[in-house]
């Protein structure tokens, strides 16, 4: 247990943690036990901590997802890292609800940043389908863009 488990050394050191990104509630309850500070005491300062609105998971999904977009994910994968750090379906949705046809166009251009050819055989479109899968766009998603690229490719003189 941590020497110093005092509400203001708890606190202090989640400021120290937010300053440098924002955080979903849960991963600073784990890095709080990671340090050994007592569960209570933790507990009891996140809650005034988001009282306070410095701690926000609305915040910290507007962000991350933010973020992953930009890093070309898609909503698969991002729906489970959010998962991971304890945000739920109620905070998550609003944040990936860019329509279909959004999607598709991010599914694309992830697939131009990584590839930028139509795949030549089966073996190449396995690969480019299991990228884009593994990146969390939808199969649909995969499908219909591959569909697009390689038919777009076949048309070109």
């Amino acid at each position: 247990m941590q020497d110093d488990n005092s509400d203001a050394a708890v606190r202090e050191q989640c400021i120290r943690l937010l300053a440098r990104r924002e955080h979903s509630r849960q991963e600073l309850r784990a890095k709080l036990a990671q340090r050994d500070y007592d569960r209570d005491v933790s507990d009891r300062v996140l809650d005034e901590l988001a009282g306070e609105r410095l701690l926000s998971d609305e915040r910290f999904t507007e962000q991350f997802v933010r973020q992953r977009l930009e890093a070309g994910y898609g909503p698969v994968k991002i729906r489970a890292d959010l998962a991971e750090r304890g945000i739920g379906g109620d905070l998550a949705a609003p944040q990936l609800d860019l329509g279909d046809d959004e999607w598709r166009e991010r599914c694309l251009a992830a697939w131009e940043r990584r590839f930028g050819a139509a795949p030549g055989d089966r073996q190449e479109w396995g690969k480019q389908a299991r990228f884009l899968a593994n990146r969390g766009f939808s199969g649909d998603h995969v499908t219909r863009v591959l569909a697009q690229v390689s038919e777009s490719d076949d048309n070109t003189p």
